[in-house]
This record gives C-alpha cells, structure tokens and sequence, in this order.
C-alpha cells in the first residue's frame, strides 16, 4: 500500500465543530490534507442544519453536525476533542465502540478523578493530551523545566496568564503545564509546589512556592509568563498567541502522529521530539 493510499484512509472525527475552536479545527484538517469523517455538537446548539466543512469556511463536505460521538466517529481513525471535561470523557466512553485508535485532547480543566479517567482510556486509545498545543508553547514548558531546574529553589516562581473574558478555567491548562514543568525542574509535583491565591493581610508569599495569577480581559487568545525572581535579577521567558489557527495547527499534527500508535498517554513533548522515545 502506498503512502498516498494511507494517506487517503486516514480521516479524523472532531468534537464540537460549529464552535469557534472546532471551526478552526475542521479548518486545519482540510488544510493539511486530511479527511474529515463527522464531527459532533452538543445537544441543542446547533446548527445541526450546516455542513461542518461550511461551517469551517471550507468546501462542503457533505456531512453535517451530529450530537453522538459514535455515529460522528464511524469512519474515523482519529477523533480531536477541544470541549469540555465532561464531554470528552463522554466521548471518549463511547469512541470504545468505534474503530477510533487515536486521541487527541485538547480540552482543560479536569479534575485530578478525571484525569485517571483519561490514564485508563489509554490502556485503549493512543491519547496526546496537551493544555496547549502551539509550538511555541511547548518549547517554552521544555526552557521553564531547564530554568528551574538550573536556578534552584533561591529563585522566585510566578506564572501569569490572561485570556478572553469567556474562558471558564482558571487558571489556564497551559498555566498549570508551565506550573508542572517548573515543579519538574525542581524535583517535585506542583500539587505540593502550588502557592494559593495571593489575598488578604495573611498572603506573604512562601519560599520554593510557585505562584500564578490570572486576568480575564477583552478577546485576548493566550499571553503566558514564567517570571523567576531573586533578590538581584529577574528572568522572564514568555509567549503571546497572535492566531487561534495556532492550537489547531497543533492538533492536526498531532492527529497525524497518533495514528498507529500503541495505547498510552503522550503529550507535544512526545510529537515534537522533545523527549526521547
């Protein structure tokens, strides 16, 4: 079989397709080349009456938006979900009943239960899980676990976020994946890391702490910074998203590195090349 008929058979289903993220999403995939098999919405959204290549500013497809991720996925090797916690793990529930192998999430806020939900569905699905999937991003998470580690715990950590006044999840999955590379780069978890909110007259702020504070303003798409302090410098490295298209540039590559894996639980590090096999 040629790369071309490989090509040709390999098709994504994506979740939430008339919203502005899975526009982008649909978008992308047809950019790149790839199949777009369906795609879903929740139940009474809409528009159920589109079809989600148009809906993409695409050409039509013929397709239009489903609410069951098993009819969306029918003929699909990999399924791209940017939702919300309690719709992907639906989704990902259901995706056991399609020939779907590949996952690829980009949704935040989980809960720590949630989360080994998703470590259990990768005994099933190849899964790349990602707050952010910019490339920009995930090198910034590599320079802040190097950071940390080579500056050591005299260093003041605080990480700062803002995002479009819409957004539910505070602080941002991409800020608490620079919080994970950080508590990383210092030899431990960033549950036990993590200052909480700086407020009122008892909020000194604690030696070794890693702290973040967040901004919800206007349609700002995602400016994250890792600030380290000490009582002579300050370093900080930073990352500012100019386009939306960026995260669903991301996802398709990704999508494309999925296919064929075995189950597990990867991340961008892994797509990317930034750690070793």
């Amino acid at each position: 079989m040629t790369e071309t008929e490989n090509q040709s058979e390999f098709s994504v289903a994506i979740a939430g397709v008339a919203g502005r993220m899975g526009r982008q999403l649909v978008a992308s995939a047809l950019d790149a080349g790839l199949s777009v098999a369906g795609g879903t919405e929740a139940p009474g959204k809409g528009p159920f009456d589109r079809d989600i290549g148009e809906l993409a500013g695409r050409q039509v497809l013929g397709i239009r938006p489903v609410t069951d991720p098993v009819a969306a996925a029918g003929n699909a090797n990999v399924w791209i979900d940017f939702t919300r916690p309690e719709a992907t793990l639906a989704a990902l529930d259901a995706l056991k009943h399609t020939r779907v192998s590949g996952v690829v999430i980009g949704t935040t806020g989980f809960s720590v239960a949630q989360e080994q939900e998703i470590a259990r569905a990768a005994a099933q699905f190849a899964i790349v899980k990602a707050g952010n999937f910019s490339l920009g991003i995930n090198l910034l998470q590599a320079l802040t676990r190097i950071a940390a580690g080579r500056l050591g715990a005299g260093w003041d950590i605080e990480i700062q976020e803002t995002h479009h006044r819409r957004k539910v999840d505070a602080p941002s999955g991409t800020a608490l994946m620079l919080g994970d590379a950080a508590a990383e780069g210092r030899g431990g978890m960033l549950d036990d890391l993590r200052s909480p909110p700086y407020d009122g007259p008892d909020s000194e702020r604690q030696a070794g702490q890693i702290g973040f504070s967040v901004r919800r303003m206007g349609d700002v798409i995602g400016e994250h910074a890792v600030s380290f302090g000490s009582d002579m410098e300050i370093l900080t490295l930073s990352h500012t998203a100019l386009d939306r298209q960026v995260f669903a540039h991301g996802a398709v590559q990704a999508a494309n590195w999925v296919k064929g894996r075995k189950p597990g639980l990867y991340g961008m590090d892994d797509v990317l090349g930034l750690v070793e096999a």
